[in-house]
């Protein structure tokens, strides 16, 4: 193997693990939320699904994409392929949809308490559990033609509109169809990633206002309220995903629309859409300071009764 290859494979597999790490060590830490007792925010069912879309994400995308960089691109037939693939884009758009509903609800949750916000606030908690299901269901029937697209590589030898993904081949069914197809994706895309950029924006107005109006509290206490930690962490989540989601999309115009097909580019376009399933959990953990804050007494407390 040639060093650049097991360079680019050794850059993989430390993302893949660190993504692993970082979605585990987050969905534990929901469980010992649970366990302890802890109050959950209105948000945290739709970080939980996020958090599984990530991992799927990583699993379907990452693990694959590390075993063909260090030289091991035999691994998938045809139906692997296709159920690799259609994993990964039902994960990842449910991912994009999970941090949209994200941003919306949270802005819901410190909108002010006025007749105009205070029946989305009281409604609010009901549509979290049905708008994350939905969002699944949505996500796996828009997607049920992606197996379509997809063969192993080395099948279907006689096929010359192929993309070669170093583990399976996407196979072209004409320019104007390949297109709309894309149009339409993107088209959601910005949709999701406009009402995300509406809501951080809302929320910036909503924390800024805040501040101003208890700047004399800042002078005694240097710390943040949960909500307004909790918020923050969304914005940085947002932000990042808007930022990623951007470079990925040009890397993916690049390679759909100028007939762009080297394997370098595929393989940047690869390493770009693992990050934000990687750093996210890493981002809402560290904002998220309700174990040690809340829980440990009841933990010191559970020790001491076993004890």
């Amino acid at each position: 193997m040639a060093p650049r290859d097991l360079a680019i494979g050794m850059v993989f597999l430390v993302e893949t693990l660190a993504g692993i790490l970082g979605n585990s060590s987050l969905l534990l830490h929901y469980l010992i939320l649970y366990f302890t007792g802890c109050k959950f925010r209105l948000t945290d069912l739709i970080l939980k699904h996020l958090t599984v879309a990530n991992v799927l994400v990583i699993l379907s995308k990452g693990v694959p994409q590390t075993m063909a960089a260090l030289g091991m691109k035999h691994f998938l037939d045809d139906t692997g392929c296709k159920l690799v693939f259609y994993v990964h884009r039902v994960s990842r758009d449910v991912s994009i949809g999970s941090t949209c509903l994200l941003s919306v609800f949270q802005a819901i949750s410190i909108s002010p308490t006025c007749s105009r916000w205070m029946g989305l606030k009281v409604k609010a908690p009901k549509y979290v559990g049905p708008s994350t299901i939905l969002c699944w269901i949505l996500n796996m029937m828009l997607n049920v033609m992606v197996p379509m697209h997809v063969t192993g590589k080395w099948q279907n030898n006689n096929i010359t509109r192929k993309m070669d993904y170093d583990y399976c081949s996407a196979i072209s069914h004409g320019k104007i169809t390949d297109l709309l197809y894309i149009a339409l994706m993107l088209f959601r895309d910005v949709v999701f990633v406009g009402l995300m950029l509406w809501a951080s924006s809302f929320m910036v107005f909503i924390l800024y206002r805040h501040k101003q109006q208890v700047q004399y509290i800042h002078t005694l206490s240097h710390t943040s309220s949960p909500g307004s930690r909790a918020t923050q962490s969304i914005l940085v989540l947002v932000s990042t995903f808007v930022l990623l989601c951007s470079l990925s999309s040009i890397l993916q115009f690049c390679l759909a629309f100028f007939s762009i097909h080297k394997m370098w580019l595929v393989k940047a376009s690869a390493l770009i859409a693992g990050c934000f399933p990687t750093v996210s959990p890493y981002i809402l953990m560290s904002y998220d300071s309700r174990l040690p804050t809340h829980c440990l007494p009841w933990i010191i407390g559970a020790k001491s009764s076993v004890l």
